[in-house]
């Protein structure tokens, strides 16, 4: 029987789907992706978006199979038109990429719209990012900031960062220090290197906290080590500033893991 009958067929009963679902999870936990197709194969003939969707991320990917970006869209596509978030998402970025299909970042952002609609966090993090540099879509503030902050209350370290960078930069409300170096604090908590960078540079310079040489180092370092090209502008200045034994103080501390944010 081909894909297209089986499509025509009776989905199968939810809770099938679902211990289905949870088998090739667990599968591709382990990185046995070709035992999850064999799974997630069936149930999206049978019409399950999310399983369309997870074989596309896979084409996409080359997990478990070839990279093949024409099956990939091919496979998204059916998961998109389902009302998968996922697959939504994923589909939005082959077209912000133009992985195997002409670049169209209009496509993405709509995109990327309606599984943020849906509450998917990453779609509403890059969502904001587009919003906010106009990449093909024209720029909006507001809304950004709104995406940004559904997406930090989901526990997303990026959308947190670009919340401090929004209050820093006065875009689309008034510049706020505080509420610029607390959104950094959180985003640094939760492990991203560019809100390290921009909190050790508040540290630095005492700008919506305490100046603290010490803490700045810290966050500069952890930041540096995670790749953040914002550390550059200050690490060497607030290194020159402290003593060996505070510089050595600072990269016991950075060392440790992180601990929440406040």
């Amino acid at each position: 029987m081909g894909w297209l009958d089986a499509l025509a067929k009776k989905t199968p009963a939810k809770e099938s789907v679902e211990e289905r679902m949870t088998g090739a999870y667990e599968a591709a936990a382990r990185g046995d992706y070709k035992a999850a197709l064999e799974i997630w194969t069936p149930l999206a003939q049978a019409g399950v978006a999310r399983a369309q969707s997870n074989i596309g991320a896979c084409f996409s990917e080359g997990l478990g199979v070839e990279r093949d970006a024409k099956l990939a869209e091919r496979w998204l596509v059916l998961a998109a038109d389902g009302g998968d978030p996922v697959g939504q998402r994923n589909l939005a970025t082959l077209f912000f990429k133009g992985e195997g299909v002409e670049q169209d970042n209009a496509r993405a952002a709509s995109l990327y719209r309606a599984a943020a609609e849906q509450g998917d966090a990453q779609a509403r993090d890059m969502l904001s990012w587009m919003l906010l540099e106009g990449d093909g879509i024209a720029v909006d503030h507001a809304e950004s900031r709104l995406w940004a902050q559904a997406a930090a209350e989901q526990g997303v370290a990026a959308s947190m960062t670009r919340l401090g960078m929004i209050f820093h930069n006065a875009l689309g409300v008034e510049r706020d220090a505080t509420q610029a170096a607390m959104w950094w604090q959180r985003g640094a908590a939760a492990g991203d290197a560019d809100g390290q960078a921009m909190l050790g540079a508040a540290c630095h310079l005492g700008a919506g906290v305490a100046r603290d040489p010490l803490a700045a180092l810290v966050w500069l370092t952890r930041a540096r080590a995670g790749g953040s090209p914002l550390a550059a502008q200050f690490f060497d200045s607030v290194r020159a500033a402290l003593s060996p034994a505070e510089i050595a103080e600072a990269e016991r501390r950075a060392a440790l893991p992180l601990e929440p944010a406040p």
